[in-house]
């Protein structure tokens, strides 16, 4: 099986239909593959995440974000308008995310790698 489509220019990418993460520790699945391919960031997708990422009661989101920011490892996620419904705090969570430089949600893959390729 695999996970990932491309490691180029610095940026990994998973396929966006393939489940990477299917609980929090999968999370090193992403920090494995940049280190190995050294790179130091990731595009993923709504079906790369744990099935409660979305629901920021469950802090899912909040231990995987914190877990690749630990390690130095920026993500966007690609979440296209109406591909996934979060609640009203997780989208806060998110517009306050992407104002860093750590972790983007995005709503295309060209943005996704834009977004990642500022310093």
């Amino acid at each position: 099986m695999m996970l990932w489509i491309s490691a180029e220019k610095g940026v990994i990418e998973a396929q966006p239909d393939q489940p990477l993460m299917q609980r929090v520790d999968d999370a090193s699945l992403v920090i494995e593959a940049c280190f190995s391919m050294r790179v130091k960031a990731a595009v993923l997708y709504p079906a790369n995440l744990t099935p409660a990422f979305f629901d920021l009661s469950s802090g899912e989101a909040g231990a995987i974000l914190q877990k690749l920011r630990n390690y130095g490892i920026r993500v966007a996620v690609v979440c296209s308008p109406g591909t996934v419904s979060f609640s009203t705090r997780f989208g806060e969570m998110a517009e306050e995310e992407t104002r860093g430089r750590h972790f983007g949600f995005v709503d295309s893959r060209d943005a996704a790698r834009e977004w990642l390729s500022k310093t």
